[in-house]
């Protein structure tokens, strides 16, 4: 056998390798190329893992001592039980404030009182001496940054869509951009200069005690989600609107510019103001009760 293939090699073997070799060189290059292409496609979101999973091994362990007082003391909880006909109706009433609710693109300049944006804000995350959104251990690890300058709000349109005209063209799916196709978005953000204001919301990874040592803090993910179910409903119920926006590799930009710190990463930002005359939202339905309602008795 091996004297019939030596004559074959003698006289074909340097064309088969002459021939493989191109071969070999392209896989080796195609699959270089192909792991730099997913690696960048990735960096951010992986970053962004890695920030929040790892960010609790850099904390002081060494330390025995709460983060709030030892001797914290407790309080009278006030209140006042009403009859089960004042809270049906009170159930009903917030709930036909809270189903009028709607995503909002197009904003009216006109301006809004500043005390009603703090109001707002303390009822998402603060009022006076007392919390109203729950936080894992009283950590409350969140940051309400709220703009209204003009040029400001001109610089955060501009970062937002040169990164959003990148993620409809290169990094979202086609299946995502094909979904968002009948709510009639892009990455021109005209609401980001209209809307008098923009709150956005920081999640805080981890705190700093007065000592300059770092603080866990606890389900800081699920605490800010919280906070901005607050917010957006006590937004509505101020007789205001909003987007829910987060917009996709801003983060890091938006972060220097409003000058928080690396502790923080951007989780929210919501323009809030009064509807444009002419605005306009899609004829969406809501699913009924029954399909989200599991009773189990």
């Amino acid at each position: 056998m091996l004297k019939d293939i030596l004559p074959f090699w003698t006289t074909y073997g340097q064309y088969v390798v002459i021939g493989i070799l191109p071969y070999l060189v392209y896989c080796f290059f195609l699959k270089k190329f192909t792991n730099i292409a997913a690696n960048r496609k990735n960096s951010n979101t992986e970053n962004a893992q890695e920030e929040d999973e790892n960010h609790e091994n850099v904390l002081d362990e060494d330390t025995d001592e709460p983060v709030l007082p030892k001797d914290l003391k407790s309080i009278p909880f006030k209140y006042v039980r009403p009859s089960e006909g004042e809270m049906v109706q009170r159930s009903i009433e917030f709930y036909n404030i809270a189903s009028a609710r709607r995503t909002l693109r197009f904003f009216s300049s006109d301006p809004v009182p500043p005390e009603v944006i703090h109001n707002i804000i303390r009822t998402a995350g603060m009022i006076l001496e007392t919390r109203t959104s729950p936080s894992g251990a009283h950590t409350e690890p969140w940051t309400f940054v709220v703009v209204s300058n003009t040029c400001t709000k001109e610089r955060i349109r501009e970062i937002v869509e040169l990164e959003e005209e990148i993620n409809y063209k290169k990094r979202m799916s086609k299946k995502w951009v094909t979904d968002l196709k009948p709510l009639k978005t892009n990455w021109v953000k005209e609401y980001l200069t209209t809307a008098p204001y923009l709150i956005f919301v920081f999640k805080q990874t981890y705190g700093v005690l007065p000592d300059g040592k770092k603080k866990h803090h606890y389900y800081h993910e699920l605490s800010v989600s919280i906070a901005c179910g607050i917010l957006i409903t006590a937004i509505q119920y101020a007789g205001l609107v909003t987007l829910t926006s987060t917009p996709l590799n801003c983060g890091p930009a938006l972060r220097t510019l409003l000058g928080r710190p690396s502790s923080e990463k951007l989780t929210l930002l919501l323009p809030v103001g009064y509807p444009a005359n002419d605005a306009t939202v899609p004829a969406l339905r809501r699913k009924p009760l029954d399909d989200i309602l599991i009773e189990v008795n």
